[in-house]
């Protein structure tokens, strides 16, 4: 999901436009400071979005495609007003009818080596095969034709559950190759050798010794086979179900959002805010990737859409590439922390626990509260290290900016209320996202231009409403084809789940992971740090190799489990492994964010990933506060206010302090002797409790003081060094 424009602006006011609105507010997405004409690298965002490249379909193919998936997205919006008697399972199998096809055509079966990405990519007769038949296979249990002893219509296929005709065990099989095959071209090969090592274990896992806790008793082909397809913990489960409701459908949001130049609005808005200091640049960053992650839900993809605008700027700041890639993939990753979208995992949550996704929304404020305050930490700690520069003053004020523009934040006020006056949340996305496209038609009503073209002419009012019309158009098109990826990865993810619940493997890693606690102490509370620092470890590890959503499910499934046993609470465990999961995709040497960044920026690949480990680093330890104590959970505002805000302001202390020794920078150069002691103070506060807390903050003072005394009698370590000339 892709939020704005990726055009550069040309930093001249124009002339007053259709509105009769002075050039201040008229031509407000045009007053951000100089800059290259940049545009947006959608093939950056193809490639490293956890998917691998996408075709370039001829452009008759390209239109069959559109407008097919626009029937598709107007069959899922039609569902959520009067979803198919039938019921879900049956609405979710022509869900996967529709879309696991395209897949076939739409990525190809192996990437295209020094070819030119921009020139039609044909899909070949073994395309086209399967594209056959995965349409087959996913529609079979629906399907009103006798086949064999198998076939006759819906109800039918649900009468032979756990005994399966021939033909549904045929249907079952091919259906979970093309899912695999689906999963390999969209997200890689590790997530399906994954679900490969999940199937071989439940049918050989009879063979293994029975002195092995991982034994059992084994389960049978046509058995695996109608777990995954005629069962609610396969394909069609949770994961699935919450790809075609909530999923879609805050990508629909995202993608009319950026149609209607919401994208361009929120980094101009920033820009304007913080325009007079050294620190513009970094901060205009920061909060662009919050405002655009709140309607984006894609990290890479908010890393790339903000770099192609803020790069240009960064480099004039004088922000060496490497730093600017990593401060682009840290910002941009917190896209799937931010309410209201989140990401894809949030909406499993809701699921998984049974609560209402307002409540998951409320439970990540504060987590993506530290997030985002130890980036703008750092970012203030590297405007001093690297003396970067203020930037050209924007022309427009924040407030003009915001009245003529400001609508933008309306859907996503909107969203909240609805959700907070008890409305379903795929009713009020839908609703969101049609006050969003109404006031794009009353911006294009009113000034007659495209608002995504800084040099758009004024159009007649017909030819303005058609151009429209076709934005429109295409932003629900795209919504489902940017779905695709996450429609495998959940399919896919229903063959692990089936597993750990037919063989009971899910309990039995988690009793090994807390048996491993054990043999290092018998005190329950060691027990449970030593518990949560390994699953915070297998976490990150499973998440360098699969998409968060998958990574998600795995640990929900396995590691989960573990820390439940331990006395810690569900809503506190789930956010624990959701915020490794994320923290995952900044962590080298998969950090796709990063490479995705450091491919724009032209900076080296690794140091651009380390980087973005740099300035995501104080969070990677925020996490463990939810588990570790009671006051963690207040961190997710559950239970009393007055806990809730003493524990955040702890938080953001310790946060400040990881910061500061991440930077190597206090109120000068920080030696590591002092790095170290910022390190320990702030563990020692996160631990939340008051003696804790006490040894933390004494810590960090001790460790503030040195670093003070020091400088002011070394005030050369008080100056930031030059930025190479690679950024000027």
């Amino acid at each position: 999901m892709n939020s704005g424009d990726g055009r550069a602006s040309d930093g001249h006011s124009g002339p007053e436009d259709a509105t009769g609105a002075p050039p201040a507010t008229a031509t407000a997405l045009r007053d951000t400071p100089p800059t290259t004409n940049v545009a947006l690298p959608e093939d950056l965002i193809n490639e490293y979005d956890e998917e691998m490249p996408s075709r370039s379909l001829p452009q008759k193919f390209e239109r069959v495609v559109v407008a097919y998936t626009f029937l598709v997205a107007a069959f899922v919006l039609y569902q959520v007003f009067f979803p198919l008697r039938q019921g879900n399972q049956f609405s979710l199998i022509a869900f996967l009818s529709a879309t696991l096809p395209l897949t076939f055509l739409l990525y190809r079966g192996r990437a295209r080596r020094h070819v030119d990405p921009t020139k039609p990519d044909v899909p070949n007769w073994f395309d086209i095969t399967l594209t056959v038949i995965a349409a087959l296979v996913s529609t079979y249990p629906i399907l009103p034709l006798v086949i064999g002893d198998g076939g006759g219509g819906f109800d039918a296929f649900l009468n032979r559950q756990g005994t399966l005709a021939t033909a549904d065990i045929i249907a079952g099989s091919l259906l979970t190759i093309l899912v695999l095959e689906a999963t390999r071209r969209t997200t890689g090969v590790v997530l399906p050798i994954f679900c490969v090592v999940f199937f071989l274990f439940a049918y050989y896992g009879g063979y293994l010794p029975i002195s092995w806790a991982i034994s059992h008793g084994g389960v049978n082909f046509n058995q695996i086979i109608n777990g995954f397809y005629n069962d609610q913990s396969g394909f069609f489960g949770t994961p699935l179900n919450v790809a075609a409701t909530y999923i879609v459908l805050f990508i629909f949001y995202g993608q009319v959002l950026a149609a209607t130049g919401a994208g361009r609005f929120f980094v101009s808005f920033s820009f304007s805010l913080f325009s007079k200091s050294r620190s513009a640049a970094g901060r205009t960053v920061v909060t662009s990737g919050f405002l655009l992650g709140t309607v984006s839900g894609s990290g890479t993809a908010t890393a790339v859409t903000l770099g192609s605008l803020a790069w240009p700027i960064l480099k004039k700041a004088g922000y060496p590439r490497e730093n600017a890639g990593g401060m682009l993939a840290a910002a941009g990753i917190g896209a799937i922390l931010s309410p209201p979208t989140l990401g894809a995992a949030a909406f499993i949550i809701a699921e998984y626990l049974g609560v209402a996704y307002l409540e998951v929304m409320v439970w990540a404020i504060v987590p993506t509260i530290l997030y985002y305050a130890g980036i703008f930490v750092a970012v203030e700690i590297d405007a001093r290290r690297f003396s970067t520069r203020p930037i050209e003053p924007s022309k427009v004020r924040a407030w003009d900016l915001f009245k003529r523009f400001g609508y933008h934040f309306l859907s996503l006020a909107i969203i909240v209320v609805f959700l907070a006056i008890g409305l379903p949340p795929f009713r009020s996305i839908v609703y969101a996202t049609a006050v969003a496209a109404l006031f794009g038609l009353i911006e294009r009503m009113v000034s007659r231009r495209d608002p995504l073209d800084e040099e758009a002419e004024k159009q007649p009012f017909g030819t303005a409403m058609l151009e429209y019309a076709k934005a429109l158009y295409g932003a629900l098109a795209n919504g489902i084809r940017s779905s695709i990826p996450v429609v495998a990865v959940c399919a896919a993810a229903g063959i692990i789940t089936s597993v750990i619940v037919k063989t009971g493997v899910g309990l039995t890693f988690a009793q090994m992971l807390v048996a491993a606690a054990e043999s290092i102490s018998d005190n329950p509370q060691v027990i449970l740090i030593v518990t949560a620092l390994l699953a915070a470890i297998a976490i990150t590890m499973l998440g360098l190799a699969v998409p968060v959503t998958a990574s998600f499910i795995i640990s929900w499934v396995i590691i989960g489990p573990a820390l439940i046993s331990l006395g810690v609470e569900r809503p506190e465990v789930a956010m624990f492994i959701f915020y490794y999961a994320v923290l995952s995709e900044v962590s080298p040497p998969t950090a796709l964010a990063a490479v995705a960044a450091a491919a724009l920026t032209g900076g080296a690949t690794m140091k651009t990933m380390w980087q973005a480990m740099k300035y995501a680093l104080p969070a990677f330890l925020a996490p463990l506060a939810f588990v570790l104590t009671p006051a963690g959970g207040s961190l997710l505002l559950n239970g009393e206010w007055v806990t809730s805000i003493w524990a955040t302001l702890v938080s953001l202390f310790a946060v400040a302090a990881l910061a500061a020794a991440t930077g190597g920078w206090a109120f000068g150069r920080a030696r590591w002797p002092e790095r170290l002691l910022f390190i320990v103070g702030a563990v020692f506060c996160l631990y939340l409790e008051p003696v804790s807390i006490g040894f933390g903050i004494t810590i960090v003072a001790v460790a503030a003081v040195v670093n003070y005394i020091r400088v002011k009698r070394n005030p050369e370590d008080a100056l930031g060094s030059p930025a190479p000339a690679a950024a000027r």
